[in-house]
């Protein structure tokens, strides 16, 4: 379901690239990257890692929040060689808006995004998490337009459980957008995640009932598994 019109989409994706660049040069560090805020730190040593070593053009980048951070892709994917580009409490907004640093100077084929949790938990409505998604998807195709992005279902907590009917109507949303375009796909790891009474199940999440457990993660593995080269 398209919830803002292509000419808007389009309008809004060039002013973000032309405003979000401060460099001649679309992809690689930059020395001249300001970055503030609350995820400077995390931000500022990617920027060091991909100066120190760079990752390689045509890869699989895991974008998103802490649910990305955490997942030990090494070692649920062994001899993949994924970028992780996880950065804890962000929302999809973020990502946005640091897509340059993120995902597009590494050129890859393939984007696997977690987010939206943390934006319902700020008390984004779930037209805003679709709305917000279909940008970061529009900014990232008007660069790449052949990158596949797989869109991680927004999973159920014990934590978060008040939540659970704005995430799923979220989800709902998302799932709508990825099936009308074919570079999009939509993976449910949230119906797996929830007992025959739809309740999340204990044993997938970590101790805060937030994040994921190690059973958790060996799920969403199986999961993205099939979806990636």
């Amino acid at each position: 379901m398209r919830l803002w019109s292509p000419q808007l989409v389009f309008a809004l994706v060039v002013l973000t690239v032309s405003c979000g660049s401060e460099s001649g040069s679309p992809t690689g560090p930059s020395s001249a990257l300001v970055i503030g805020g609350p995820f400077a730190a995390e931000l500022v040593a990617f920027d060091a890692q991909d100066t120190t070593n760079p990752y390689r053009t045509g890869g699989v980048v895991f974008l998103g929040s802490s649910s990305i951070r955490f997942w030990d892709l090494d070692r649920s994917f062994p001899g993949r060689d994924y970028l992780n580009r996880g950065f804890g409490g962000s929302q999809i907004s973020d990502a946005l808006e640091y897509l340059d640093l993120l995902v597009l100077r590494h050129e890859p084929a393939v984007v696997v995004f977690y987010a939206g949790d943390n934006d319902i938990a700020a008390g984004k409505k779930p037209a805003r998490v679709a709305a917000d998604f279909e940008m970061l998807v529009a900014r990232l195709h008007a660069r790449m337009p052949s990158t596949r992005v797989l869109f991680l279902a927004i999973k159920p907590s014990l934590a978060r459980l008040s939540l659970l009917e704005a995430m799923q109507e979220a989800n709902a949303l998302v799932a709508d957008d990825c099936a009308t375009d074919a570079r999009l796909t939509y993976i449910d790891v949230h119906t797996p995640m929830l007992d025959s009474d739809g309740q999340p199940q204990a044993h997938l999440l970590a101790d805060d009932g937030l994040h994921l457990s190690a059973a958790g993660y060996a799920l969403w593995t199986q999961l993205v598994r099939p979806h990636v080269p």
